[in-house]
């Protein structure tokens, strides 16, 4: 999937992404991350595009974020990290050069979590995740979702969390389930696409999507750009000025989208991630979402 094609698939399922107005009609311009430690005191940083590209720590930005730390800065990683646990995250973080610990990352796998912890007892049936890999879920009965079609049958509701290993004929199998017998749809991933070393990743959201226009099912959705993610981290943080809170990520639709939803400034990456080499003003007036800045690199 090209950036434009991505791009004209988030602006398709605009209704059901929070509706609420940019920070400010023009976005100020700045370089790096290392421009924003006066304006403000919590750093949000999403993971792909700021952090990494696929399994690549993105140059320099290691230095920066342990500068912001240094200089007294609260930093997060609030990510749409659904398909491993917390556990797998800090090791990666860890092998990438950055100082993350668990009290550090908020995930929508998390937002997931609290949610399922909400609900009646049932049986699951989850896209992605390893079998033995979805402890950290609670106390919640799972099947995998394969290449048997009685799994389809069996299960009570659906997660959804990971499709690297997601495939068409997985996705009509569902789709068939959920037409033939609605029942719950839980998305611990709202991301249509991922940023990785060699192009674009298809995400859960894709597929959510794709059941919403096909099924009489309306998926939930836990992640950016939605509240309940937001909701964590500020819970996270404790008391703070959100005038002193900023959302960097490289995604118009859900970092920038969301952290105006959540009532603080946002900035987003143009040379790394979802927009790396393309035309950034374009989208930014296409879409009508302005970030409250714009950094060159993170």
């Amino acid at each position: 999937m090209t950036v434009d094609q991505a791009f004209a698939e988030y602006e398709a399922v605009r209704d059901v992404l929070p509706d609420v107005a940019s920070a400010r009609a023009e976005p100020v311009y700045r370089e790096t991350l290392a421009d924003l430690s006066d304006e403000f005191d919590v750093f949000l940083l999403d993971a792909f595009g700021v952090l990494n590209i696929g399994e690549r720590a993105i140059p320099d930005v290691q230095g920066r974020v342990e500068d912001l730390i240094a200089a007294g800065k609260t930093v997060l990683v609030v990510s749409n990290a659904a398909s491993v646990p917390l556990s797998s995250l800090v090791t990666k973080y860890r092998r990438l050069g950055y100082p993350f610990g668990p009290v550090d990352i908020v995930t929508s796998r998390q937002s997931l979590t609290t949610a399922l912890g909400t609900q009646d007892d049932r049986l699951w049936g989850v896209m992605g995740g390893d079998a033995d890999g979805l402890e950290d879920l609670g106390p919640v009965r799972t099947i995998q979702l394969l290449d048997d079609p009685d799994a389809y049958h069996a299960a009570e509701g659906f997660l959804l969390i990971g499709s690297a290993t997601w495939t068409e004929d997985r996705q009509a199998r569902l789709e068939a389930a959920l037409a033939a017998q609605p029942r719950p749809v839980l998305v611990g991933n709202p991301d249509i696409v991922a940023p990785r070393e060699t192009g674009f990743s298809v995400e859960p959201g894709y597929f959510a999507h794709r059941l919403a226009k096909t099924t009489p099912v309306s998926p939930q959705f836990f992640g950016k750009p939605y509240p309940n993610i937001y909701d964590l981290a500020f819970a996270r943080l404790g008391d703070v000025d959100k005038s002193r809170v900023v959302m960097v990520g490289d995604s118009l639709h859900t970092d920038i989208l969301g952290a105006h939803a959540a009532g603080i400034a946002s900035a987003l990456i143009a040379g790394y991630g979802f927009f790396a080499e393309s035309d950034v003003p374009s989208a930014i007036k296409a879409s009508g979402i302005a970030p409250s800045y714009v950094l060159t690199r993170p």
